[in-house]
C-alpha cells in the first residue's frame, strides 16, 4: 500500500515556527556542543591549514555514534603525530603504513592513504585547501553543476593512490546523494559568529550553503512539514534547505543544530506544531 503524502507547512505557519527553533538553536549552539561533536577537531588547531585538514578527515569519518567517530578521529590524528598539515605536506607511499590497522565501518587504511595523497597534491599546486574549493565552484557555475559533485571529480582525480572502493567515501549529488558529511564540513569551515563552526574559509556565502542532511534531521524536518519527500537524498537536502532559507535567507544550514537536537539530544517542540506522525 502506497504511503500517505507527507504535509508541508505552509509559510505563514512555517514562520509561527521559527521562534521555536531559533530559541532551540540558542540552547544548542553552545561551546559546550563543542566537545561531544568532530568539529572539536578543528578546534584543536591553530593553523588554517591543520584545522581544514581536521576538518575534512574529521566529516568524512563522521558516520556512526558520537563518541565513536570522536574516538576513531582522535586516533587518526594521533597517527599524524597531531601535525596534519606536516604530516600532509611530507607524505610519501613508503608512509602508508602509518594507518595499518585503522578502520572505522567501511573506512580503511587504504582509503586514508589515498585521501591524503589527493591533498598532498592539493598543497603542492595550491595556498590551501580553500583556494581548491574555490576553483571547484568557480567550474561548478561554469557548468551549471553542483559544487560538492566538482569537488567530487576533481578531487577523486588527482592521484592514482585513491582506489576506485574509496569513491563512496566522497559522495555526489549527481548521483542523488545527500552528501551529509560534505555539507556538514562546508557548514563547519563556512558558517560565521558560530560559536561552534569554526568558519575560517570565505570562498563561498553561508547563504548557499546547504543543510547536512542524517536520518534525525531528516525525520525530524518531516515530523513537522519541513519536508514531504521520505528519501534522504539530493532532493531532499533541496526541499529542506529551500524551506530553511524562508526562516533565513543569510544562514539556512543553522537549523541543522535545532533538527538535529530534536532528533538525537531529546529536545522538544510543542505538540501543535507537529503535522506528521513520522516515527
Amino acid at each position: 500500500m502506497r504511503a500517505k503524502p507527507l504535509r508541508k507547512r505552509s509559510r505563514k505557519t512555517l514562520l509561527e515556527l521559527k521562534p521555536f527553533l531559533d530559541d532551540l538553536n540558542e540552547r544548542i549552539e553552545t561551546p559546550e556542543y563543542i566537545h561531544s561533536d568532530p568539529v572539536q577537531f578543528m578546534h584543536v588547531f591553530e593553523s588554517k591549514k591543520d584545522q581544514e585538514i581536521a576538518g575534512f578527515l574529521s566529516a568524512l569519518l563522521a558516520w556512526g555514534r558520537r563518541d565513536i567517530v570522536c574516538r576513531k578521529i582522535e586516533e587518526l590524528i594521533r597517527r599524524m603525530e597531531y601535525s596534519p598539515a606536516r604530516f600532509v605536506e611530507n607524505y610519501n607511499p613508503s608512509m602508508a603504513g602509518t594507518f595499518r590497522g585503522f578502520k572505522h565501518r567501511t573506512f580503511k587504511a587504504v582509503d586514508i592513504h589515498g585521501f591524503i595523497s589527493a591533498l598532498q597534491q592539493i598543497y603542492l599546486s595550491h595556498e590551501d585547501m580553500e583556494s581548491f574549493w574555490e576553483e571547484c565552484l568557480t567550474d561548478s557555475r561554469q557548468q551549471n553543476r553542483a559544487l560538492i559533485s566538482v569537488f567530487h571529480q576533481r578531487f577523486l582525480s588527482l592521484t592514482p593512490e585513491i582506489q576506485s572502493r574509496s569513491h563512496k567515501h566522497i559522495s555526489d549529488p549527481e548521483k542523488n546523494s545527500s552528501c551529509k558529511r560534505i555539507n556538514m564540513f562546508l557548514r563547519w569551515a563556512l558558517r560565521k559568529k558560530s560559536r561552534v563552526d569554526p568558519g575560517i574559509w570565505d570562498f563561498l556565502s553561508p547563504a548557499e550553503l546547504m543543510i547536512p542532511l542524517d536520518v534525525h534531521v531528516a525525520r525530524q524536518a518531516r515530523r513537522f512539514g519541513l519536508l514531504t519527500r521520505r528519501y534522504n537524498d539530493w532532493k531532499a537536502v533541496c526541499e529542506l534547505t529551500q524551506q530553511l532559507q524562508i526562516l533565513d535567507p543569510s544562514d539556512p544550514s543553522r537549523y541543522d543544530f535545532a533538527l538535529f537536537g530534536l532528533g538525537a539530544l531529546g529536545y522538544r517542540l510543542p505538540v501543535r506544531f507537529k503535522l506528521n506522525p513520522v516515527k
